[in-house]
């Protein structure tokens, strides 16, 4: 067996933080978190908790106490000075079980018991200037702002034991901790390590680039895809790293790469959240970390314009380079030759030589969503026989249609008029209505806020899970808050329609056949959108209809043709 030499760059702090309970304890400590009260934590924060765990977050060693939090908001830095510019908290909604050095058990979605958490502080939190401050923005469209609506008021810390890590039953092989890592690179007798954070599908010009980083470095390639959390609407976990082995196992020396995967939450923070993967990889053991164009980045605002500079995340990166020990590795562009079959940097690129190249959206609306096989000279043959797999045409990808707007406004009239007409374009679709939702799916919900986020969340659960089989839904609903809306958009932002019914109160008012208006003016109903509670428009709908005068086939007609513009209806059908 060789022997392990200790090349690697040292973790963040020194040392890699371990909160696994040891095994003699066990059998005790789980006995007693049977008996604790139970605090159900949502799917980034059991990430955040196995990353926690396992020192991919060294030096912290809990969820983040008030001090480190409020100097992480405003310098990045832990308390104790450690540069960490990302917050990782556990918010609660305030419950009798929540007290100081209270003991509670945290367990997944499934009720599995994972971790014993000893209550040592509670403190609230403000959603503005946590966007302000980590996103530097608070629009909605931005999927962790429009998340953090419906996070608990409060955030708790305290000492953690973890009775065991979240199960994973895909790709076990692979699934690396930080000290496992850290070990199958010894083996692999490398100084250098070049870490590429990932999670979108490779490319030949990836390819090309990582290549030349890892020989320009004498490096070794940690591929270290996230399989945690990414942004809503990227290609599944599954499929991306399919295309990973793919590429490791025919384009990459055996020698000189690295496979693993990294269960992380994202946050689409663009700078900060390089900085952050660059912390992370060093625990991991890398010393160089690849930052691409538009880093982490959830894409552009309300108005169309991006949240990020394109540059960014490497120039943020680049200041805090020497500090945290991981040289920034810039992403630099790449064209192809086709007279020579290769790859060159632009810079490198005499004037009239003949280029080709792609971009992501090129690929996905001229080839993918089109049926059309990706060209060889962009993406390796086992990359595109996989997407191919996966990623059927546009016009049998799933896609929700979301009719919003006041009580009346002909929301249900419109959806009805467009259910009868899908058909013939050779779509099947669901119905989602509100009242009907309201009466199975959402029975028993009032009409407070919080039990309409509820309502409008449930149905947009169902709906995305409609759509991610390739189905269509038609949802017919009042919605009146737009960060609800935007939280439902986020889960399948590619492929939701939003149809804004545009017409005034007093109209909506006089079509009242139910008389609900009635009462709410009476007072006989509180909280009644339009007449007491508000309705926040949309501000950028991709079709507003105008019901006053224009008729219900009208407007559905206009719905098919945006429909067919965006081919998720077949041209000519």
């Amino acid at each position: 067996m060789k022997t392990q030499t200790n090349q690697l760059i040292s973790p963040y702090g020194g040392k890699l933080v371990d909160l696994l309970a040891p095994a003699e304890e066990l059998p005790d400590l789980k006995a007693q978190a049977s008996e604790l009260p139970t605090v159900r934590i949502s799917e980034r924060s059991v990430c955040d908790l196995e990353l926690l765990a396992t020192g991919a977050f060294s030096p912290l060693e809990t969820f983040m106490g008030e001090e480190d939090y409020q100097r992480v908001l405003a310098e990045m830095r832990l308390k104790d000075g450690h540069l960490f510019p990302i917050p990782i908290t556990l918010p609660v909604e305030p419950v009798p079980h929540i007290g100081l050095d209270q003991k509670i058990t945290l367990c997944n979605a499934k009720n599995e018991l994972l971790a014993v958490m000893t209550i040592e502080e509670i403190y609230e939190w403000d959603l503005g200037e946590a966007a302000e401050c980590v996103f530097k923005s608070q629009d909605v469209r931005h999927p962790l702002v429009a998340e953090m609506h419906r996070w608990g008021k409060l955030y708790i810390s305290g000492r953690l034991q973890i009775l065991q890590l979240p199960k994973h039953y895909d790709f076990q092989d692979i699934r690396l901790t930080a000290e496992q890592t850290r070990r199958r690179l010894e083996e692999l007798d490398c100084n250098n390590v070049v870490a590429f954070q990932t999670r979108n599908p490779l490319h030949r010009v990836h390819e090309e680039l990582i290549k030349r980083a890892t020989e320009e470095s004498d490096g070794t390639l940690l591929l270290h895809p996230v399989v945690g959390m990414t942004k809503p609407g990227d290609v599944d976990h599954y499929t991306r790293v399919r295309t990973y082995r793919a590429l490791a196992a025919h384009y990459y020396d055996p020698k000189r790469v690295l496979l693993a995967l990294l269960p992380l939450a994202m946050r689409m923070a663009g700078p900060r959240e390089a900085v952050w993967h660059a912390l992370i990889r060093r625990n991991f053991g890398a010393n160089h970390l690849i930052v691409g164009r538009d880093h982490a980045s959830p894409g552009v605002d309300s108005t169309g314009k991006p949240f990020y500079g394109p540059y960014d995340a490497q120039e943020l990166m680049e200041q805090f380079s020497e500090e945290l020990g991981v040289d920034v590795v810039p992403f630099r562009e790449f064209v192809y030759l086709p007279n020579e079959d290769r790859y060159e940097e632009v810079s490198k690129v005499k004037a009239g030589t003949q280029t080709a190249s792609l971009s992501g959206t090129q690929v996905r609306e001229q080839y993918l969503n089109a049926g059309k096989r990706i060209p060889e000279w962009f993406t390796r043959p086992e990359v595109a026989d996989i997407l191919s797999e996966t990623h059927p045409p546009r016009h049998r990808q799933g896609v929700c249609i979301w009719f919003t707007g006041l009580s009346g406004a002909g929301k249900s009239t419109t959806a009805e008029v467009l259910i009868a007409l899908l058909p013939e374009h050779g779509r099947q679709v669901t119905l989602l209505d509100g009242d009907v939702v309201r009466t199975h799916l959402s029975k028993g919900l009032g009409f407070s806020k919080e039990d309409r986020d509820t309502n409008i969340r449930r149905i947009g659960f169902v709906a995305s899970e409609i759509v991610r089989h390739g189905g269509t839904v038609i949802c017919a609903a009042v919605s009146p808050y737009r960060a609800t809306r935007n939280e439902v958009r986020s889960l399948m932002p590619d492929h939701f329609v939003e149809v804004f019914v545009d017409t005034p109160l007093e109209v909506c008012e006089d079509r009242d056949t139910k008389g609900m208006y009635a009462k709410a003016r009476r007072g006989e109903i509180q909280g009644f959108t339009g007449v007491d509670d508000p309705y926040e428009a949309p501000e950028n709908p991709e079709i507003v209809l105008d019901t006053v005068d224009g008729q219900p086939e009208e407007n559905a007609s206009r719905i098919i043709d945006y429909l067919k513009e965006k081919d998720f209806l077949r041209a000519g059908s």
